[in-house]
């Protein structure tokens, strides 16, 4: 498969050297998923329904604050309620619920490799593996509380499985079908909707239309049988009513009212977030299917590449609720068409790229540096004030550990783009160590100024401080899945919905220029309050004025 690839020589890949890469990547995937509380907006309500599983044992359904909450499969809440347990002993709850995305975006990681090899050479795996690393759209999502690391999982081993088709028919069915199953129990059907499309589109070439090729798909659907009707099963058993929530009214019923309504003005958002999202490996993979474009539609990875990457383009444009990390699968076959021009770049092309990223880390390190510094040191500097406007009340502490960490980071990144030898891996070997080095920054200097802003702690005990010592319920006017998680995560404070007229006390969440209910008979303001870093975002607690 990887015939025209194997002429073109490059440097081996030493063992010492495959140690550093193991090394870079084990730091880039560790670093930040401890250390923080669980952050607005995605991460606050994806732990509530892990704390739920954490507190009552309760696998069947997914729970929000005590109230099923059905908007996708359990696989992703599953594990990190497993590790959130297993290491509760040495970390909080929180972070030990956060290495299930560690556990996944590794999963991730090495089957990205898998295929690189398979499709390109030997030396390809660990060059694809640092090119997904690489790339920005990555970095954050990567390291937060998301079921979409699962998803992303699931179709790095489906994307491998579809490479080894061709090679090993029957053991790429099994990774197919694992894939597969995966990513249904992550995130629904957009899995089983990308296997389907893209088994189907596989069809149009000739090399695909093969008996070991059908082999694989027959064992993919056998193996993937169980993960498809366990579960569903078991809820239906449990509330035909929340599976038919579940099935219909989250999922399948949801995206026919979304295509039904016609409102497609985000159908191109990806088309302007991939060149960030997928930088370095967009223009690398452009690059790649320019320069074999007399063959692209003739040999069996391009056709598996572009056909999954159209698919997956065209798919996720026209899901609900498109954002970033929905996009996170693209960047898998961009990622491995990417990998593939290291054979054909121009040694100034690649280098152009390497010094771009020299320069550019180098500049947003020194930023960071300097930044922190005017933080800690409260100069008169217009950077210093716009940190403090943005987390006002925050006081910002010298913590060692911390500071020599970023240190010895900043030495070492300095030392290795210095001693890192010249091939056409350099660029991306010192771009992923370039994004490395400043979350590894962000992650140690910053991380205290980012928590302040991002957690809901000091205003969930802030608001329990201000509790009466005795009451009958709460009662909540429009507060939003993220905040009903965190105030039952740090404050063991369960507002109950359309609750209004039994019970004595109401939270209501508005903002600053909403509309206070002081005049209203019967209530009187107890407490007002917000997160440091959200000016607009306000809590306000009444108290039944006894007649």
């Amino acid at each position: 498969m990887y015939a025209y690839y194997t002429k073109l020589k490059e440097p081996e890949i030493t063992p010492l050297k495959a140690a550093f890469l193991f090394l870079l990547c084990a730091t880039w995937l560790l670093t930040g998923l401890i250390g923080h509380d669980p952050w607005k907006p995605d991460e606050a309500y994806s732990f509530g329904l892990i704390y739920h599983i954490i507190q009552n044992h309760d696998w069947i359904v997914p729970k929000l604050a005590g109230e099923p909450y059905m908007d996708k499969p359990p696989l992703y809440y599953w594990t990190a309620a497993i590790l959130a347990k297993l290491f509760a002993p040495i970390l909080p709850l929180h972070d030990g619920a956060r290495l299930a995305s560690g556990f996944y975006t590794g999963l991730t990681l090495l089957f990205v490799g898998f295929s690189g090899r398979e499709l390109f050479g030997e030396n390809r795996g660990w060059v694809a593996t640092i090119t997904l690393i690489g790339c920005l759209g990555m970095l954050v999502r990567t390291h937060e509380i998301l079921t979409d690391n699962a998803l992303i999982a699931g179709c790095a081993m489906m994307l491998y499985g579809y490479a080894l088709s061709l090679r090993r028919a029957k053991l790429a069915g099994v990774f197919i079908g694992i894939g597969l199953g995966i990513g249904f129990m992550s995130k629904g059907f957009i899995a089983p909707m990308l296997f389907l499309l893209i088994s189907l589109g596989l069809l149009l070439f000739r090399n695909w239309r093969t008996k070991p090729y059908f082999t694989t798909l027959g064992i993919a659907l056998l193996c993937t049988l169980p993960w498809f009707t366990v579960w569903p099963y078991l809820l239906f058993r449990h509330s035909p009513e929340l599976f038919i929530d579940w099935i219909w009214t989250r999922n399948i019923g949801r995206w026919f009212g979304f295509v039904h309504a016609g409102d497609f003005h985000e159908a191109l958002y990806y088309l302007k977030a991939l060149p960030w999202l997928a930088w370095p490996a967009a223009p690398l993979a452009v690059w790649t299917v320019w320069e074999a474009r007399k063959r692209v539609w003739h040999e069996p990875e391009f056709q598996l590449l572009l056909t999954s990457f159209i698919i997956m383009f065209v798919l996720l444009s026209f899901v609900p609720d498109i954002n970033d990390q929905n996009g996170l699968p693209m960047l898998l076959p961009l990622t491995l068409l990417a990998t593939a021009s290291l054979s054909t770049l121009r040694r100034g092309a690649a280098n152009a790229l390497d010094w771009f990223g020299i320069m550019t880390f180098a500049l947003l390190m020194i930023a960071l540096w300097w930044g922190w510094g005017g933080l800690l040191l409260d100069n008169n500097a217009k950077i210093t004030h716009w940190f403090k406007d943005n987390q006002p009340g925050f006081t910002p502490e010298f913590h060692a550990i911390p500071f020599w960490i970023a240190v010895a980071v900043s030495v070492l990144w300095v030392v290795m783009v210095w001693r890192v030898g010249r091939s056409v891996r350099r660029s991306l070997i010192n771009w992923a160590s370039g994004v490395t080095l400043l979350w590894i920054l962000t992650m140690t200097l910053w991380l205290p100024w980012l928590d302040a802003g991002k957690s809901y702690r000091h205003m969930v005990v802030d608001l329990k401080d201000s509790l009466p010592k005795r009451y009958n319920c709460i009662a909540g006017v429009r507060i939003g899945d993220n905040q009903r998680a965190m105030l039952e995560y740090f404050g063991d404070i369960t507002p109950r919905l359309r609750s209004t007229r039994v019970c004595d006390l109401l939270l209501v969440q508005g903002n600053r220029i909403a509309k206070p209910i002081e005049d209203e008979i019967g209530w009187e303001k107890i407490w007002e309050g917000g997160r440091k870093g959200d000016q607009n975002e306000r809590f306000r607690l009444y108290q039944r004025v006894k007649q």
